[in-house]
């Protein structure tokens, strides 16, 4: 059986979806699409060379009889209400990253998911698909280097555009660290507390850049990641976890090192879509398979509000500059068993 999906939003990462689902992944196809820009969804479906109808309204994809699953990747603040939508219809949806545009829409929509008795949402957060992230859990699962007790992260961008700000470096950077750490320690955070260090001349007037941010987990698991996002040099993602018997370090992405003129040398990436292709097609073969097999096993919505929860008390922390706790409610078992 071939998965009919709607994607809502044809922007730069609904093309992407819309490409990768059609022309890479199995079983399934894109068979509506949705956007505020109609010509605009028409002309990337013509480039693409892919055939499906055209709505102006998301609400409309997910009511057509013709769609299986959906893919929100619309404007971020449009997110929850289309994913509420889909779950009301009863149908799966995968949003991007945020689900929702606060802890509370996020809570909306895991009370909407818990009251329709079914998983029927994941959120778009790929890091877990990264085969370099899948290879460092499995370490850390292992026990290979003991209990973890400090990890030690960057998340650099060569640079941002002007339209960036300082709460930008939490909702759209270290969004990614927020579920992926959760899901590398096994653990939630505590308190967190961000520090500014001398901002660089490359940023603008509405950005400090860049920023560092110390979190406590549960477990009392000490976590800094620097946020770096006009480092200059390339896209760099480092992941060190230091256990009590060991370090063990996200791997490299895959280069060739050449030795010429005097010099060794290994190429740094400067785009995220190139660092996390793989992710990105793993991540949507997974849902696809899930869906067809009537279960969903990837980042939930309680995942979505527990990095939404987290991002609100580094928002605060960029704000005070005291260590300000993160309150997490205790995951409804709902989630324990799907």
């Amino acid at each position: 059986m071939t998965l009919k999906l709607g994607v809502i939003g044809t922007g730069a990462i609904g093309q992407e979806h819309i490409r990768r689902c059609n022309n890479v992944l199995q079983g399934a196809k894109v068979v509506a699409v949705s956007d505020i820009n109609v010509e605009g969804a028409k002309a990337a479906l013509q480039r693409l060379n892919i055939e499906a109808e055209v709505f102006a309204d998301g609400h409309d994809v997910i009511k057509s009889p013709n769609v299986d699953a959906i893919l929100v990747t619309s404007w971020d603040p449009t997110h929850e209400d289309f994913t509420l939508a889909a779950v009301a219809a009863g149908k799966y949806v995968f949003c991007e990253k945020p689900l929702a545009m606060s802890a509370e829409g996020c809570r909306r929509v895991v009370d909407a998911e818990i009251k329709h008795g079914k998983r029927l949402v994941q959120v778009g957060f790929m890091r877990p698909y990264d085969a370099g992230y899948r290879a460092l859990k499995k370490v850390i699962t292992d026990g290979d280097i003991g209990e973890p007790l400090m990890l030690h992260c960057a998340h650099r961008n060569p640079t941002v555009p002007e339209s960036y700000d300082t709460p930008a470096a939490i909702t759209n950077t270290l969004i990614h660290e927020l579920d992926v750490l959760r899901w590398l320690t096994n653990d939630d955070y505590k308190t967190v507390q961000v520090v500014f260090p001398r901002v660089t001349s490359k940023s603008h007037a509405k950005l400090k850049d860049p920023q560092i941010v110390l979190f406590e987990t549960q477990k009392g698991v000490r976590i800094d990641v620097e946020i770096f996002v006009n480092c200059v040099y390339g896209y760099d993602i480092q992941c060190e976890v230091v256990g009590e018997l060991g370090i063990a370090r996200l791997p490299e992405p895959s280069a060739v090192q050449t030795r010429k003129a005097a010099q060794l040398a290994t190429p740094i990436l400067t785009d995220w879509k190139d660092r996390f292709i793989g992710a990105y097609d793993v991540e949507l073969q997974a849902f696809i398979n899930d869906v067809k097999a009537d279960v969903l096993t990837g980042p939930s919505a309680w995942d979505g509000f527990a990095a939404s929860v987290a991002a609100d008390a580094c928002l605060k922390a960029q704000v005070s500059g005291a260590i300000e706790a993160i309150e997490m409610p205790p995951r409804p078992a709902f989630y324990d068993k799907k």
